[in-house]
């Protein structure tokens, strides 16, 4: 049996936004092959850390609204390791 997340239904959606993350990145290595100017490849770059950040906080949200509520009605130890994973993700999200 697989185990299903959270993200599941919204698994091609997140798929597709990686991939055009991916394509970012490879066009930032090619502006870095093509000597573009320092300041137009670290637009690309901030555009691209923001892309991963929504992906991140869509993932976060998700695990919130079912990892940590489907915890919640398992008690309250299955609830609190959910929710101390929850903000250790967040405190990784804030550093970077």
């Amino acid at each position: 049996m697989t185990e299903h997340h959270g993200y599941t239904p919204q698994k091609d959606a997140l798929a597709r936004r990686m991939k055009r993350i991916e394509g970012q990145v490879r066009g930032i290595a090619r502006m870095i092959d093509e000597d573009k100017y320092c300041i137009d490849i670290l637009t690309q770059v901030s555009a691209a850390t923001a892309a991963l950040h929504a992906v991140s906080i869509n993932l976060l949200e998700e695990h919130i609204a079912h990892c940590v509520v489907d915890a919640a009605g398992s008690g309250e130890d299955a609830a609190r390791e959910k929710i101390e994973e929850a903000s250790a993700a967040i405190a990784r999200l804030i550093k970077s």
